[in-house]
């Protein structure tokens, strides 16, 4: 009888404990949220992070607040981030360099992208464009093609360093076009594009926010851009793919995700309100002039599907052509 009570005692416990986690997933949130961003203040991606932020807020009713942790192609940031407690205060930017990319540039990353995260919800997608000097001989993709070809290894292409975006969409685009072009790699965007302006470089693949200023002033000429559809930005501009070669096409991203293990009520109430939050006027206001696509749809087990899969395609991508990190 004893053991009979005791027994029963247990079982009322583990109900009430079930219980009480049950409502306290429920209540999420009921203080402020850290949004760990694992880039430098400044940039884009922590302009749109902040907006995203200050959106968040409003609708979770709680303060988000932005906690930028640089480093390592962002991979410092994104493992402090898998380490904190899976209870829905910590949630992380991860793109397509930290949680993919970065997996086959770096040798020493300390986390998983898969195991250690619960995927919530994507943000967005950005294509680069296809940049060249306008003196240079070759004025639409199947003219620098054809040129390469004639000449190969003679034609280069700078980038903003090795590994990056910048440099990979001209890894993929040669290797898809059959052609041998000479990478020049620089520290950042700006010294590359100065470069390309000035006649050093022949073209550049970049996102539209760096290069549309100079395109616009007739600096450099935009031949392509690596979207599956045109810009709204820049609707003048063909797709790779309409140009004929798809297999080149070509986005970095964003997403955001939770440490492992945080509960599904928790995560999908955060996810819900990122869904929102992509297409709500202010943040659009803010990403459509870079260019930036939301990733509507983009969540839960389909975002994890997506990681997968991205994290094949950067490896294959990166050990094809031999990037080192700078």
């Amino acid at each position: 009888m004893k053991f009979l009570k005791q027994a029963v005692a247990g079982v009322l416990a583990a109900c009430t404990l079930a219980g009480g986690a049950q409502a306290a997933d429920d209540e999420w949130p009921t203080r402020s949220i850290t949004y760990v961003v694992p880039f430098t203040p400044g940039a884009i991606t922590d302009n749109t992070s902040r907006m995203l932020a200050k959106i968040l807020g409003k609708k979770l009713g709680q303060p988000v607040i932005v906690d930028n942790r640089p480093g390592a192609g962002g991979s410092i940031g994104v493992e402090w981030a898998a380490r904190q407690p899976p209870n829905g205060y910590t949630m992380n930017y991860g793109t397509s360099g930290t949680q993919a990319a970065n997996l086959a540039l770096y040798s020493n990353i300390h986390y998983d992208p898969i195991k250690d995260f619960v995927p919530v919800h994507g943000l967005g997608s950005t294509p680069l464009i296809l940049v060249t000097n306008p003196s240079r001989p070759f004025k639409t993709v199947s003219e620098l093609i054809a040129y390469a070809k004639a000449h190969p290894g003679q034609i280069n292409f700078g980038s903003a360093g090795a590994g990056t975006g910048t440099h990979l969409a001209a890894e993929l685009f040669q290797s898809t076009a059959g052609i041998k072009m000479t990478h020049v790699p620089y520290k950042g965007s700006s010294p590359a594009l100065t470069d390309l302006m000035t006649g050093h470089l022949d073209l550049m693949f970049d996102y539209p926010s760096d290069v549309m200023p100079f395109v616009q002033a007739g600096k450099l000429k935009a031949l392509a851009v690596t979207s599956k559809e045109r810009l709204t930005i820049v609707p003048d501009i063909p797709t790779i793919a309409e140009l004929g070669l798809p297999e080149a096409e070509m986005t970095t991203w964003g997403a955001v995700f939770l440490p492992a293990n945080t509960p599904p009520a928790i995560a999908k109430r955060l996810g819900d309100a990122v869904a929102q939050a992509i297409v709500d006027p202010e943040m659009l206001k803010i990403t459509e002039p870079f260019g930036i696509i939301p990733l509507t749809g983009l969540r839960d087990e389909k975002l994890g599907e997506f990681v997968k899969a991205e994290m094949v395609r950067w490896r294959e991508l990166i050990q094809q052509s031999g990037a080192k990190t700078n």
